[in-house]
């Protein structure tokens, strides 16, 4: 194990005298970045286009990374792979920030809490809590470490190549399914801003994260990550600041949202009585029980269904209908399952679909309502109440446990000049990450209130353009449509994802369009700054742990540089692929990504730093556990990936945890293994015991 550097114990003086610079150079941005978005506001009053703006946003923004990207190439290993270690705690605290308030944080959170109520906040604990773990148990004997990657300190930590190589992969699993969430978003931002496809928008922004990380690696993200975060929590809290003062006359969302959560529940009360709504409620549960009655002869009602088809579009031929009627049965005819598996699958999803939209406030809970259930109702009720709970501590655990075993975030705390500096910008990284967690609850219940109360009860031929606009962007995240026929837009016909929540709350609080770019451009901010991260992982997971520490020890520091640089742009083109079939919600994948984070490295990096007696085998065995129970509970639990793997028969959940908290059997199962395996089998060796008594000496 290498010994600490030199570093680890007081700032350079290089480090040190550049805080004041950096300081001059941010603010100077800052003040650009307000000017620009002023000047956009001043030509929109003077008729500057939707899509001007929006490109306006994406070039300006996307440049500046571009900029820096180039300013900072490196052929310099330590540059490229840890930013040359003299990153300044408070500029690392807000690179760290930026890092970590993903596309998940600045587009996810919002919606989650809008649609969860009380729920969501497993999210803001768990996200929050995880950085506690980082800061007690693991950032700064990493940073005291001085090495590169997580990889490098586990493979040093139990001298085990074989552990270095699981390690690698197992960062390399994460690292993507992450990735392919950030890209995601990028894409629906990208879209939105300039109204391209998304399966374009998708490439446009991959092109935004190589700029940052293929020339200068870790050297060009962090600074690019700072300035990321300055647009994203303008970004951020203007709109939400906008829409209190708006709702409240208080420009503090923060302090006064509870007054409008009491509001929204005195409404919420209303719709839940409100004869329309139940009508449309009714209408759901009677096509839920349509889908149920096909699903009873599966065979014998497609054979009836095609039929049916053929027939309407032989009559509409025979009555030498308009061409367009024609085409569209001939269309409705065509989309019909091929075969009765392709049917049944179908009409399940339809079945599920639309009894979750027949439930009150259209599926939502009240937003203030702690858990579901009763715990003093009926035995059904306390069981909910039960489950609920349940899984809301395990979600926090998850989030928690797989925040201090993300390796892009972890790898941070390496570019500090000490160790001192590596905790201190924990510090700085809860104090930025807290501006916009603070702010996404009372986000979720402003942007709810205005829902409720000015959208839901407008006629259809009022609704505003966003509503379409939206829809053509893609219908399974905001779509309406008249299902009792009285021409006014019911809560239940209304279909709204949480990944848009953030993304319209200009539009629905009825701000200038500039706004809305802006907002557009923070989120496009936050999804390339952590994609820009995790691009790194992959790349020195494969450059540097598997090819120079195993397969090629004597390669020169050009080549290692070289060849990361290739894998940058080849994990980034794979991941634009997945995420260009819309593989699932984002918060859905980061979740995934968190469980397997936490099953993988958490047990192998506690017990390695505070268990003189945890070795390799242990380590192997551990994540090896960890990972595979933890895989096999989201195949078990999960329906989606259950058909997309065509494994037969319904999810089955262990003691009613959702897949989403799968972590929650895979760590403790990999601490038990790890521990276990580590008693049956020989100690470590002396060396790695005195190596580790040197990482844990007093630290600085």
């Amino acid at each position: 194990m290498p010994k600490p550097s030199a570093s680890s114990s007081s700032s350079s003086p290089a480090a040190a005298g550049l805080g004041p610079r950096l300081n001059r150079i941010y603010a100077w941005y800052t003040l650009g970045f307000g000017l620009f978005v002023g000047a956009l506001a001043l030509l929109e009053k003077f008729g500057l286009s939707k899509n001007w703006i929006g490109f306006c946003f994406l070039a300006a923004t996307v440049g500046v990374y571009a900029v820096i990207g180039v300013l900072s190439r490196t052929t310099d290993t330590e540059e490229y792979y840890v930013a040359g270690r003299r990153v300044p705690a408070f500029y690392n605290g807000m690179a760290a920030g930026a890092d970590w308030m993903s596309a998940a944080s600045f587009i996810g959170m919002a919606g989650t809490l809008y649609l969860s109520g009380y729920g969501g906040l497993a999210y803001v604990l768990g996200w929050t809590g995880g950085f506690c773990l980082v800061a007690l148990c693991l950032a700064p004997y990493l940073r005291r470490f001085g090495q590169f990657t997580i990889p490098d300190f586990l493979g040093a930590r139990y001298g085990s190549n074989g552990l270095r190589l699981l390690a690698a992969l197992a960062a390399i699993l994460i690292s993507f399914v992450y990735l392919v969430a950030q890209i995601y978003g990028v894409g629906l931002i990208t879209t939105r801003l300039t109204g391209m496809a998304f399966e374009i928008g998708v490439f446009v922004g991959v092109g935004g994260v190589l700029v940052c990380s293929f020339l200068g690696g870790m050297r060009a993200v962090t600074w690019t990550q700072v300035a990321q975060y300055i647009i994203l929590i303008v970004a951020y809290v203007v709109p939400v600041v906008w829409l209190s003062v708006k709702q409240t006359g208080s420009p503090l969302p923060q302090a006064v949202y509870g007054y409008q959560l009491q509001k929204l529940s005195e409404r919420e009360q209303e719709l839940l009585h409100d004869p329309r709504e139940l009508q449309v409620q009714q209408i759901f549960q009677q096509r839920a029980e349509a889908s149920a009655a096909k699903l009873r002869d599966v065979p014998a009602t497609l054979a009836e269904e095609r039929i049916k088809a053929a027939r309407q579009v032989a009559a509409l031929k025979a009555d030498d209908a308009p061409l367009a009627q024609i085409q569209a049965a001939e269309k409705q005819r065509a989309a019909l399952p091929r075969t009765p598996a392709e049917a049944r699958e179908q009409w399940q999803r339809q079945q599920a679909a639309d009894e979750a939209r027949a439930q009150p406030l259209a599926g939502m809970p009240p937003h203030a309502q702690a858990f579901a259930g009763d715990p003093d109702g009926t035995p059904a009720e306390r069981q909910a109440f039960d489950d609920s709970r349940r899984n809301f501590l395990a979600l926090v655990f998850c989030l928690m446990v797989g925040t201090a075993g993300l390796p892009h975030l972890l790898m941070r705390y390496y570019t500090t000049p000490s160790v001192r500096e590596a905790r201190e910008s924990v510090a700085w990284s809860l104090f930025f990450i807290s501006l916009l967690y603070f702010t996404a609850p009372a986000l979720a219940v402003m942007v709810k209130y205005e829902v409720f109360n000015h959208l839901v009860g407008i006629p259809f031929d009022q609704l505003p353009a966003w509503i379409g606009q939206w829809t053509r962007v893609d219908p399974g995240l905001l779509s309406v449509g008249d299902v009792n026929g009285d021409g006014v837009l019911q809560l239940g016909e209304m279909r709204i994802g949480g990944d848009i929540i953030m993304l319209v709350t200009p539009e629905l609080a009825g701000l200038p369009y500039v706004v809305s770019g802006m907002v557009a451009a923070g989120g496009l901010a936050a999804a390339l700054s952590t994609a820009d991260g995790l691009l790194l992982t992959i790349s020195a997971a494969l450059s540097h742990d598997v090819y120079f520490r195993v397969i090629n020890p004597g390669a020169i520091a050009n080549r290692r540089v070289t060849l990361a640089k290739a894998l940058v742009l080849a994990a980034a083109l794979i991941a634009a692929a997945v995420a260009a079939q819309k593989p699932a919600d984002i918060l859905i994948l980061v979740a995934a990504a968190f469980s397997f984070a936490g099953a993988a490295f958490f047990p192998a990096l506690v017990l390695g730093i505070f268990w003189r007696r945890a070795n390799a085998w242990g380590a192997i065995a551990g994540m090896l556990v960890g990972l595979g129970v933890t895989g096999y509970y989201m195949v078990c639990a999960h329906p989606w990936l259950r058909a997309a793997l065509g494994v037969p028969g319904p999810a089955e959940l262990w003691w009613g945890v959702q897949p989403i908290s799968a972590g929650a059997f895979g760590v403790p199962a990999a601490f038990a293994v790890h521990c276990i395996v580590s008693l049956l089998t020989p100690a470590p060796r002396r060396a790695q015991m005195e190596t580790l008594d040197r990482l844990r000496s007093p630290l600085a």
